[in-house]
């Protein structure tokens, strides 16, 4: 925890601390009046909700401007502020090649976005099913599920180190408060209240991270003091992944953006395709600004703590957080925290209104109650929201750490979902039967490699030691494309209607 100005434990930082550790009372003030500003709009939208389509899409009028702050906010999450911030600590100056990734993804659904729009419907799940049947629906229904409760998860974790460190609270309350505000968040307006509040959710970021990193980079010095200090393999681009490694850190970003439930929901729900195709080119500059300012933010953080200027934090993926508390005056410090609070929050909501949206859609509706009322259906995803966010809550205290966490879960959906959904869009010779081995296959060797796979081949071929470094994304890719490309050309070609349904 910060201690006051001069305390032990901080040695190397001889300046004067007057603006340094603020007070804890702002940024705790900060933090409740933006979270009772976000309820408070989330109330006042909720009266809005007549049908799933307001619940799940926003009535399907969204303009540029929303769903560019909508995109932005939901993907520039937890995986980016306490994630990429996590390997930025450890990996130094090669972090900056992380948002690439994201980056090309973005480019894709760039020319993907009118498509999507087009199609006019509210998931992934329905798309998989126009072109590929009802059992790739309910396979893409339970991908998106143990996905994206897994995403959910770590974004309570993420939380609960902000309230544990404003309100002095122990871990198990933080991540309860976190949970239940997020809940509730979500199941007042759903999309509504999502899409207009992730506005000033990517307005706080932008301002966060402009105001945060020249105090910074001040506090750190400069570049020479940055290099007296870090190691040499810290300060290289290059020199710290090998090939294998890219792989295991950039695929799975970039398959998991191509087929992302949370922005082709963002496409249907868009006014209209030139909208969803103009929200696109803005969330690539965006993102990138972003993602290249978290990690700066991070890496500078890093330097200040190899100069002993910042205690290095428990979790070394709260290096942002530390920094927001113990380099930069207490109302930057505030701001930045309001930034991360901000992060969690319309990235949590996001990747918890997705699921509970699938689950409604494409299991409720499509089998258990097709002549429900609209009232009811909202009734439902209210309800589904619950609890698929009290699963989350459960599994945020199985696992540590983010960066891998994050990678794993984007791994199960992009080798699962990604392959086929790209196959509905453009190979008119992919089969349903060939769409459900690939994403039955996608998830299962995803998950087979991470527990049981490489630890097998590794005790076979100690020798092997390269085995240990190949990431499941990579196997399970791969294994999904060969199942799908095998399985279509050797069963009967779809007919010309189904083919070109998208």
């Amino acid at each position: 925890m910060a201690g006051p100005a001069g305390a032990p434990g901080r040695g190397g930082l001889h300046e004067p601390l007057t603006l340094t550790y603020a007070p804890m009372g702002l940024h705790a003030a900060f933090v409740v009046v933006y979270l009772l500003a976000l309820i408070g709009v989330g109330a006042l939208k909720a009266r809005k909700i007549k049908s799933q389509e307001d619940f799940s899409l926003a009535g399907r009028g969204l303009p540029t401007w929303v769903l560019v702050g909508t995109l932005l906010a939901t993907w520039i999450g937890t995986g980016s502020i306490f994630g990429n911030a996590e390997e930025t600590f450890r990996v130094g100056l090669a972090a900056f090649v992380l948002p690439v990734a994201g980056g090309l993804g973005i480019l894709v659904l760039y020319f993907l976005a009118p498509r999507i729009r087009r199609f006019g419907q509210f998931t992934i799940q329905d798309i998989l099913e126009a072109r590929f049947g009802v059992t790739a629906r309910v396979l893409g229904t339970c991908t998106v599920l143990l996905a994206y409760v897994i995403i959910v998860s770590y974004q309570y974790r993420a939380g609960s180190a902000v309230v544990e460190r404003v309100f002095g609270l122990e871990h198990l309350p933080s991540v309860l408060l976190v949970a239940g505000f997020v809940i509730v968040y979500t199941a007042l307006a759903g999309m509504y209240s999502v899409a207009y509040t992730d506005v000033a959710n990517g307005a706080l970021m932008i301002l966060g991270l402009i105001f945060a990193l020249p105090i910074l980079w001040s506090r750190a010095g400069g570049w020479g003091e940055i290099q007296a200090a870090m190691e040499p393999e810290q300060l290289s681009i290059f020199g710290h992944y090998g090939a294998m490694a890219w792989v295991g850190v950039l695929l799975p970003t970039f398959l998991l953006l191509l087929g992302d439930a949370n922005m082709v929901q963002r496409f249907f729900s868009a006014r209209d395709e030139r909208a969803a195709r103009r929200s696109a080119a803005w969330m690539f500059v965006g993102v990138l600004a972003l993602e290249v300012a978290i990690i700066a933010a991070a890496f500078l953080a890093s330097a200040l703590v190899a100069q002993g200027k910042l205690e290095k934090p428990d979790e070394v993926g709260h290096i942002i957080v530390e920094a927001a508390f113990g380099a930069l005056p207490s109302v930057l410090g505030a701001l930045l925290v309001g930034t991360v609070v901000a992060i969690v929050v319309s990235t949590a909501d996001s990747y918890l209104l997705a699921p509970a949206t699938a689950v409604v859609r494409d299991l409720y509706q499509r089998f258990l109650r097709p002549e429900a009322s609209e009232a009811q259906v909202v009734f439902m995803g209210r309800v589904v929201v619950v609890v698929l966010g009290l699963v989350a809550l459960g599994l945020a205290f199985t696992a540590d750490g983010f960066f891998r966490v994050a990678l794993f879960a984007y791994t199960i959906y992009g080798a699962g979902i990604t392959p086929a959904l790209f196959a509905a869009y453009f190979w008119p010779r992919a089969t349903s039967q060939g769409a459900v081995a690939s994403i039955f296959t996608g998830v299962g060797v995803a998950i087979a490699w991470q527990f049981s796979i490489r630890a097998w081949l590794v005790g076979c071929y100690p020798e092997s030691s390269w085995i240990a470094e190949v990431e499941p994304v990579l196997p399970a890719f791969v294994v999904s494309v060969l199942v799908l490309l095998v399985v279509s050309l050797s069963t009967p070609a779809p007919g010309e209607e189904q083919a070109h349904v998208i």
